[in-house]
């Protein structure tokens, strides 16, 4: 992305308050083919730009408004741009820049301008025709603009006319302090429903105008913009009820003065009946009237019908929601199979026309595809999480002399995790504990935890050392463990059409394992530590008085060599001390080049923990992760805290 200083029209260079303090650019440019390619570019562009600012002092990213504001940004360009494509045909010039307060306006903004090449055209924004009282959608995406930007406006020059929107980068609020917390999945889904919401409501017409449906400009025009948003609205969406909702509201009113969806039920056999997902209605009062007539009267459409329209009676009396009119209900097809149907109805009308019709047939299929995304991802995800749970325990054992903290977050939802852990009673006073991770995630490598965790139990129960655990547990993961993974991964492969791997691909890992043993207050309580690890981040020791020390030798990676040996290290884990054992999750966290622990970063927040319960010194870790980087931790991570007491 090429960047540039700020520069004014009058050709004047603004000189922004950061410069020489920042290497930070705050003014992006580019030239975009006048073609119907140039809106989605200009998205991804701005995007990008906006990516860029992100996290800096020109774009503090607070709470997530980089991503609200490129959100919000991404749909004006996309307007501006469909406009000058429309309405000029030339190539586009788009500026998007960082306007802070106190330059050229009082709040600060993110400034948008689109500039094409044919000044002579007006933009048009519902211009009246002649003898008639109402207007085309001539300037329709001018109301997004207008409703999500803080001013906007045009400017000509010789030869170039500019279109450009200024949006408040200071207008949003925090969330309150004793606002509830929600979880990360149940936050992204409210700020996702409440974004796609808001972005329908302002692409809908105003109340109470009518669709021009016999305007072939708007069909040629509208049409394509209004399809382009709707698939960028639903295709990030993982919730089914959460696709019917955003379909509803971009339906209603602007194509429809009603309309309901109704979903079948996954893996529902014959005589299944479809659940009654979504209403709504242009006039709110209305909308409980029609979900109960809608409830009592569920359509019913031919087989014959595979996606399209089947006109259906107008509901209840002819006198409700404004009248009678026309109805229309589609089948929503995903591969073959129907998912549910979409109803819609227009007051007033004996037919909906045919150029409409069309349109509701290509957003039914968009409608169908994203339901249909949306459960194949909530069925991958189920059945993560039930394989996850299977490959942990169940419960982590009590020893006694100790306390113990877990902490243990994979990297995507829905997406078994490549690291595992295991804290068990082994026999005659002894317990275990065990921090693995196993190269790469998926079902490759659950098929090895899913080895591991038995073999390490029996190998312990056996009365095995700790260092012969570890030996024969190499030796069992060079042969059965990665026999078995590379079955599973051929499985996933042939499963998704990709190349299947040549000749057996290694599995390997690395492990932290120990074995602890209580001593009697007689001898000074505490525990005696006996550690091993093999290829995996050293274990820390916390003394009371903040000293911190490397606890074990590193050794090899397990499943890697067939002679590889490995030594153990025994220690008395004082009381008040603490042993903690992490994954490279946490050691190899990043921030641009920099990884969390560079300088012995885990060793120095680890020492402020001094004085702290095990489960106090995993939440401080924890969070010192999470606020090492603003992105979101992007490998699995996992932790484990021993407390003696």
């Amino acid at each position: 992305m090429a960047s540039i200083p700020t520069q004014r029209a009058d050709g004047a260079r603004a000189r922004s308050p950061w410069a020489g303090r920042y290497e930070i650019h705050s003014e992006a440019r580019t030239s975009l083919p006048g073609n119907p390619l140039a809106p989605s570019a200009a998205r991804k562009f701005l995007r990008a730009a906006v990516a860029d600012w992100s996290g800096t002092p020109l774009l503090p990213d607070d709470k997530g408004f980089a991503g609200r504001l490129a959100d919000d940004a991404a749909l004006v360009v996309n307007e501006l741009v469909t406009n000058a494509v429309v309405h000029a045909g030339t190539t586009v010039e788009l500026l998007c820049r960082i306007e802070p307060a106190g330059t050229t306006r009082e709040a600060a903004a993110l400034v948008i301008e689109v500039s094409d090449h044919h000044p002579s055209r007006v933009v048009r924004n519902e211009p009246q025709r002649r003898g008639r009282s109402d207007a085309p959608e001539y300037g329709r995406g001018l109301h997004l603009v207008a409703g999500l930007a803080e001013s906007w406006g045009v400017t000509y020059r010789t030869g170039l006319k500019t279109v450009w929107a200024a949006l408040p980068l200071d207008g949003w609020q925090p969330a309150a302090a004793n606002a509830p917390a929600l979880t990360p999945t149940a936050l992204a889904s409210h700020q996702a429903l409440q974004r796609g919401l808001r972005v329908a409501e302002i692409l809908a017409p105003l109340p109470r105008r009518q669709v021009r449906d016999e305007d072939p400009d708007w069909i040629n025009r509208g049409a394509l913009s209004f399809l382009a948003e709707a698939s960028d609205l639903l295709a990030g969406q993982f919730d089914q009820d959460m696709v019917v909702a955003l379909a509803a509201q971009l339906l209603v009113p602007r194509l429809a003065d009603w309309c309901a969806v109704w979903l079948d039920p996954e893996g529902g056999g014959p005589g299944a009946e479809p659940r009654l997902a979504r209403v709504w209605h242009a006039r709110e009062a209305c909308m409980e009237e029609l979900r109960t007539l809608l409830e009592k009267e569920p359509p019913r459409l031919p087989e014959s019908a595979r996606g399209g329209p089947v006109p259906l009676p107008w509901p209840g009396t002819g006198a409700a929601f404004g009248g009678a009119g026309a109805v229309l209900a589609c089948q929503m097809v995903v591969g073959g199979r129907r998912v549910g149907i979409l109803m819609l109805g227009r007051a007033g009308i004996l037919r909906i026309p045919d150029e409409v019709t069309g349109l509701i047939e290509d957003f039914v299929r968009r409608v169908a595809l994203a339901v249909g995304a949306a459960r194949r991802y909530t069925q991958q995800a189920t059945i993560s999480s039930v394989l996850q749970r299977a490959l942990l325990p169940s419960q982590v054992a009590e020893i006694p002399g100790l306390t113990s903290a877990l902490v243990y977050q994979p990297r995507g939802e829905g997406v078994a995790g490549g690291d595992f852990y295991d804290v068990f009673h082994a026999a005659d006073g002894r317990w275990c504990f065990a921090l693995g991770d196993v190269q790469g995630n998926g079902p490759e490598a659950a098929v090895v935890t899913g080895l591991v965790r038995p073999w390490l139990r029996l190998l312990a129960r056996e009365g095995y050392q700790v260092s012969e655990v570890l030996d024969r547990l190499n030796r069992l993961l060079l042969d059965d463990a990665t026999e078995s993974a590379d079955a599973a991964a051929r499985l996933v492969a042939a499963a998704g059409g990709q190349e299947l791997p040549d000749g057996p691909q290694a599995r390997f890992l690395s492990m932290l394992y120990g074995e602890l043993e209580p001593l009697p207050e007689s001898d000074g309580g505490g525990v005696r530590c006996t550690v091993s690890s093999a290829g995996h981040p050293l274990p820390l020791v916390l003394r009371p008085d903040g000293e911190v020390r490397a606890a074990a030798q590193p050794g090899v990676l397990l499943g890697v060599l067939d002679d590889a040996a490995y030594e153990s290290e025994t220690f008395v884990l004082a009381p008040g001390e603490v042993l903690l054992g992490v994954t490279d999750g946490v050691t190899e966290r990043r921030c641009g080049r920099v990884m969390f622990d560079d300088g012995e970063g885990l060793a120095v927040e680890l020492a402020g923990c001094a004085g702290l319960s095990a489960q106090g010194v995993a939440e401080r870790i924890t969070r010192a992760v999470h606020g090492f980087a603003a992105d979101p931790p992007d490998d699995d991570l996992a932790l484990l805290v021993l407390r003696a007491e």
